[in-house]
Order: C-alpha cells, then structure tokens, then sequence
C-alpha cells in the first residue's frame, strides 16, 4: 500500500495503486481547485476521531447493557444487532443528503455534532440516578431499569447511530472526490479503510479496557473527547477540500428512464443511432465518456433515449423529461440493473458475520478471558481480532499479494473476484466457530458445570475464526466499495460507497430475525449457553454461506463492467 506523499507534488514521482502499479503521471497534490493528497491528514483525522467514539460506546454495549442496565444476555445481543443494522442504515441517508440536496461537507460537520450530542447522552447514564441498581451476575432478582433510565439510553444510542451514519462513507466519497485519478482514488480508499480498522482496533482495545476496568465514566469521557477532535480537525481542513456540488436528485432521473421507456412501449427501436437523444456533460471530479448509442442490453429501456415527435424543443433541448431521457441516463438505470444480484449476494455474505459478532462476545464471557494472573481480556475486545486481522491483511493484500498475481496472470484482480475471495473465507470462518463451540460445549459438559458457570477453556480458541473473518473482510470489503464507486453513475457517488452500508444494515437486521427464529423454533440460543447448540447456529451460517457463495457466481459471471479496462481494481493504472 502506497504511503500518500505529502511533502512533494507527486509529478514525476510514483504512485504505487491498489495492485502495486505505479502511475508516473499524478497531478493530485494540488489542484487550483483545491483537493489532491493535502486534504489526507485532515479526511483521516477526522476518521480516526470519529471511528475512536463510535468503537467506544459501540464495541463494549453487549457488556454495558447485561452488566450495567441488567438487560438478558440474548436480548442485549439482540439489541446490539439492530444498533449494528441501524449504525449501517443511516449512511444511506447521509449519502443521498450529500449527493441530492447538501453536499458532504455540511452533512459531515452536522453529522459529527449530532453523535457528539448522542455520546453525551450515554455519558449520562453512568450517573447513578440513571441507570438500575447493580445486579449481580447469578442473581435473579435484578430490577429492570426504569422509563426515564431507558429513555436517556435509547435517545443517546438513536442520535450516536445517526450522526456515526452521516459521516462514515460520506467522508469516503468526499476523500475520493479529492482526486481526478482512480488510480489515487483507489490508493485513497486503502489508507482510508487502514486507518478506520487501526482507529478501530485501538478503540476495540484501549477504550473497552478503561472501561472495564477503570470506569464507564472514564471510558465515555475518552469518546467524547475523540469525537470533539475528530470533528475539529475535520473543520481545519475547510479551505483545503474540493466542495462537489449536489446535482439534485439522480433518483428523479432514473425515475423518468422507467416511466418514458414504458410510454413509449409501443414504439420500435430503430437501427439509426442518430436517433437516440445523447447528452455530452461531464460530472463530478471522474470524467466519463458519454455514450453515443444504448447497449443492446435491456433494450427495453433504450425507448427512454428514443426521440419522437415533440421530444425536443427548437434549441435542441429536451421538452417533455417524463418522454424523453439521455443515452446516459438510461445506461446509469442499467448499470445498477446490472449490479444489483451482486450487490444483493453480499447481503447473506455479512448475515453470518452480524451473528458470530454477538455470540462470540456471550461466548467470551463464559470462557477463561485470562492472560497470567493479572490481565484479563474484556469480552468486547474479542472481536478486535478481526479488525487487527483485516488491518494487517489490507497491506500484505496490495504489497505483496496482488502483485505476485499481476506477475503470474499478467492481469490485476478484479473487485469481483477480491469479494469473491471473501466469500469463501467468511465460509470457513462459520466452520471454523461451529468447532471451536462443539469442544467449548463438550468441556462445559464433560466438567457438569452448574447454569452460569465458566468454562475452564482459553477465550483464545476464538482468535482463529476471527482472524479468518478479518481476512476475509480485508478482500470483500474494499472489493465491494472499489466495485460500487466505479461501476455507479457518478451523480450517484456518495450513495455508491454508502451501498455497502446499506447491505450491512439489512445484513444485521436479518441476523437478528434469524437469532428470534433460531430462539423461537428451536432450544440452540437459551440464557445458559452451556445447555445450547450454538454450534450448529455456526454450522447453519456456514452452509447459508455456501449456497451464498455459489449464487455470487453465477452472478459473477453473468456482470459485464461497463468499460471492460475498469475490470482491475486500479482503473487506468496500467497507463
């Protein structure tokens, strides 16, 4: 992964690209228009701030819910779920306010002062007068918290998810939007994810302890602080951003392609070119080439384009939007016909990931934590292993790995196969955790441990499943946002990264519905885990995640790339 040079314009020097190219033709230092490589310190402090907060009430809740707000251990996985789904449904929101109607500097700024106001809410609920009384871990006669106590929580949880949403993948576009060159544009998206996976890892590990250990007063202060910093030095770097201006809302114009192709359901479509309305306009900091002519595909929808009778007015500009749309507009409503099956095959690709993320936690908190007589790992800073997983793997991915690819197949991987190696790691991850749950259940059993009781086994039997899922993640992850970003229309930018936000969302809320089935339907999830089958929750994500699998293949290998030179990661980069 190539260090961003921030001393010296990169001219004459080498870029080094997400496949290990280097593009001796960068001029994304700074443009007269401002952007380039100086607005990287700001975009990336900024991340790390905000990324320290969110991991700081969000990593450790499943503890601070069972042992603080006396919530069941089930439930409070269930309500971190929908917390997760929640914290990956709001960057939806975000984008489109950034793409239709703000821009992603305002909604950036908003956003981080509205999870800064939601941080000091939680902050509040260490107070004594708002949380229940303390309630031991074997008791059964611990007092729920009351309407007030639950308000306070829930209201700060609610504005800490929707001010993490507005700026998690908006700040990812406005980053890209800093650069002319996908190939920069993908170095950027590295560094970016490096530094959201290091800021977590640190505040997965640091922040947890603090408050398992010192105070959970200690621990919100330590978020509230990052937060404010994150927030700060995203305003420093004001002057130096490129500002996109929104083009309105690109859904009104996908809109239009449907509604005129359908009127125009009855008219034939010509062999004459000349007879479609094309539209030669570049948008946004990524130039495109306008197409001239429709694909042939879904040539349904190529009528939209089709010029008729009163389309156009005199000056040659279009009369009747709702009859008559751009060669552009109508290939944009294709690409995302297009990439829909492979977007949508990512949804039971997290599905699995939102569960083992909540039962490796409970898991955790009924194994042997200890590391010596001294130390003790909190159960929440378990799941920092696949964010250190994923942060060491992104590196090796780009040095290493994807060049020794370049050199044996003379061709750079594509997104689609980097999600595609995911998939089959995340697989063996499921494996992986349904055998280290059957020998963890075996022991409990063997030993006739009483309801509650700990499981004299290592906690560290669960690094292994992580690191596979880290892994896996570290492909899929930046695969799917390369993908998106550079197969979406460009009015659609920041929506096109905040995508896999929004199948991370869906992917959590399903985990919680099928957490609520499994608990319905059969005896695998009970409050004692030790008298559960959590391992075949394990061994049903892992064959969900194979028939997964062998759909995304198919629908690999039925997607053409809309230039087939964007099909490597580093789009141009071999120019």
């Amino acid at each position: 992964m190539a260090a961003p040079d921030l001393q010296n314009p990169p001219n004459g020097t080498a870029v080094l690209s997400v496949s290990g190219h280097h593009d001796h033709e960068s001029h994304d230092f700074q443009l007269p228009d401002s952007g380039g490589w100086i607005t990287f310190p700001f975009i990336a402090g900024a991340l790390t701030g905000l990324t320290l907060a969110a991991g700081g009430w969000g990593a450790n809740l499943i503890v601070y819910l069972i042992e603080e707000f006396n919530v069941k251990r089930i439930d409070a996985a269930q309500i971190s779920n929908v917390v997760s789904g929640s914290s990956s449904l709001f960057p939806i929101v975000g984008a489109i306010a950034a793409d239709c109607f703000f821009g992603s500097f305002p909604v950036i700024a908003l956003s981080s002062c509205v999870s800064l106001l939601g941080v000091l809410l939680l902050a509040l609920t260490t107070l004594d007068f708002l949380r229940p009384e303390e309630c031991g871990l074997a008791s059964t006669l611990c007092k729920n918290p009351s309407k007030l106590q639950f308000s306070v929580l829930y209201s700060g949880i609610a504005l800490a998810v929707i001010g993490q949403g507005g700026t998690r993948f908006t700040l990812a576009t406005m980053g890209a939007d800093q650069f002319h060159k996908p190939s920069h544009q993908a170095v950027f998206f590295d560094w970016y994810f490096f530094s959201f996976y290091v800021s977590a890892v640190i505040s997965n590990t640091v922040i947890v302890y603090v408050e398992d250990n010192e105070s959970w007063k200690l621990g919100f202060a330590i978020t509230i602080a990052f937060n404010l910093i994150g927030l700060v030095i995203f305003l420093l770097g004001s002057r130096f951003y490129r500002h996109a201006k929104p083009q309105g809302s690109p859904f009104v114009n996908l809109a239009r392609v449907f509604v005129a192709a359908w009127r125009k359901r009855k008219v034939l479509i010509p062999l004459d070119n000349e007879d479609y309305y094309c539209n030669h306009q570049h948008q946004g900091p990524v130039k495109t080439v306008t197409a001239t002519a429709p694909t042939k595909s879904f040539r349904f929808l190529n009528r939209a384009a089709l010029k008729t009778e009163g389309d156009t007015r005199f000056d040659g500009l279009i009369a009747k939007p709702w009859r008559l749309c751009t060669v552009e507009q109508v290939e944009d409503f294709k690409t995302l016909i297009r990439i829909f099956p492979l977007w949508s095959s990512s949804i039971f690709l997290a599905t699995p990931i939102g569960i083992q993320v909540s039962l490796t936690v409970l898991q955790a908190l009924i194994m042997d934590r200890h590391l010596g007589p001294h130390f003790k790992i909190p159960a929440g800073s378990f799941l920092v292993i696949s964010l250190i997983s994923t942060a060491i793997a992104i590196p090796f991915i780009d040095r290493i790995l994807f060049p020794s690819w370049k050199k044996l197949t003379r061709h750079s991987p594509t997104p689609i196969q980097r999600i595609g190696i995911g998939h089959i790691l995340n697989a063996l991850s499921m494996a992986v955790s349904a055998v280290v749950e059957s020998r963890r259940r075996r022991v409990a059993h063997t030993r006739h441990l009483p309801a509650g009781s700990l499981t004299p086994m290592l906690g560290l039997w669960l690094l292994p499943q992580l690191v596979l899922v880290g892994v896996g993640e570290a492909f899929h992850f930046p695969g799917q946002v390369s993908l998106y970003y550079q197969e979406f229309p460009t009015s659609l930018r920041s929506t096109s990264t905040a995508m896999i936000s929004l199948l991370i969302a869906i992917a959590f809320y399903l985990s919680t519905a099928l957490i609520d089935l499994i608990r319905r339907t059969t005896m695998w999830l009970p409050e004692d885990l030790n008298a559960g089958r959590v391992d075949n929750v394990y061994w049903l994500m892992t064959g969900i995640g194979l028939i997964n699998f062998f759909g995304f293949l198919v629908c690999a290998k039925m997607y053409k790339y809309k230039n087939a030179n964007e099909g490597s990661i580093n789009n141009g980069s071999d120019e």
